[in-house]
């Protein structure tokens, strides 16, 4: 039955009732003197994109006390439209962070606020977070965050970005398939250059890499890219040229210009300021270190979920891990209040 309607109703108004006793104030007897309950959470997530929202709901729904931080310009600002999101495909980023955040204020145990987390002190059950303004205090803290991309340092890329030059063809290759592709090795990698140019074939017939100097391209790689149809260019390239932040060539050292309607990188990515800062462990390309079932970080009761973990970056990606870690901490949380009596 539609919860809507009829029957769910009456079973969702009475949980709603008891959902402002989620923390009653004996469960926070170490605080008690120090803060006001209002300032005292069983999680802080930080960062309000699809995997912070979606873990958000999650613990909502599983009674805990929850605050969202959200500031900042997202990090794919430049992106106009979601996809590859069952029922989202083609929202835009905006609309679809308006619809979960009002999804959320279903939830009373579920605070959001735009709020920068400057900092993160403490241990596993005894968090402060530091906040503008004031600070917090929480058992376990989820780290939603992203990551920082790195643009190459090359005319035409800051402005192209998101809009003619992309990281994933999932996101939009549908909408420029059959056009002129352009790939951009950043960082040479025999195996994955060659899988990931491939795999733009799918969407077009016109694939052309640009390895950006590197002219020692294996020749098994270079007889399957000519096996594929696709070709290779091994000049730096100098500058990227258009109308506004539309793509029409790629430029050369050599002085040619190669016709491009779009280019895919995969930048360098670094992590945030506070999840440096932190101290957990990265793995060797930069990414947090985590439990892979449970999301955990090196640094106990600090988990991570997103695009800050992973290459896989994707918003419901960001999503599915998100929520996977939300009913991890969930599930310890429960057990550590049920059997201390404080629940």
């Amino acid at each position: 039955m539609d919860a809507r309607r009829g029957g769910g109703r009456a079973i969702e108004g009475g949980a709603d009732r008891v959902e402002n006793r989620a923390l009653p104030s004996r469960s926070y007897r170490r605080y008690e003197g120090v803060m006001n309950s209002e300032d005292r959470y069983d999680v802080v997530i930080v960062g309000g994109g699809p995997g912070g929202l979606s873990a958000a709901l999650a613990l909502g729904r599983g009674r805990k006390r929850v605050l969202l931080c959200d500031s900042g310009p997202r990090r794919n600002a430049a992106a106009t439209h979601i996809h590859n999101f069952v029922t989202r495909d083609g929202t835009p980023p905006e609309e679809f962070r308006a619809l979960g955040r009002e999804q959320l204020a279903q939830y009373p145990n579920v605070v959001v606020r735009s709020a920068r987390v400057a900092g993160i002190t403490g241990t596993r059950g005894s968090f402060d977070v530091a906040l503008e303004g004031g600070s917090v205090q929480a058992r376990r803290v989820l780290l939603c965050t992203g990551m920082i991309d790195e643009l190459p340092d090359i005319p035409g890329f800051r402005e192209m970005w998101g809009h003619t030059i992309f990281q994933c063809p999932y996101c939009h290759g549908w909408e420029i398939r059959d056009l002129r592709f352009g790939y951009f090795v950043r960082a040479f990698e025999p195996h994955h250059f060659k899988l990931f140019a491939l795999l733009l074939r799918g969407w077009t017939r016109d694939v052309v890499v640009f390895t950006n100097g590197f002219a020692d391209v294996p020749e098994a790689a270079r007889e399957s890219l000519r096996d594929a149809g696709i070709r290779l260019e091994t000049q730096p390239v100098t500058g990227l040229t258009g109308q506004g932040k539309k793509l029409e060539t790629v430029r050369l050292a050599d002085g040619s210009a190669v016709p491009c309607d779009a280019l895919f990188l995969h930048p360098a990515q670094q992590q945030v300021e506070l999840v440096r800062g932190l101290g957990v462990a990265l793995d060797d390309d930069g990414f947090v270190r985590v439990d892979p079932m449970t999301r955990e970080t090196s640094r106990p009761g600090v988990y991570a979920a997103g695009d800050l973990a992973t290459r896989m970056q994707g918003a419901i990606l960001a999503a599915a891990a998100a929520t996977q870690a939300a009913t991890v901490i969930n599930m310890e949380l429960t057990s550590e209040l049920v059997t201390s009596g404080e629940r």
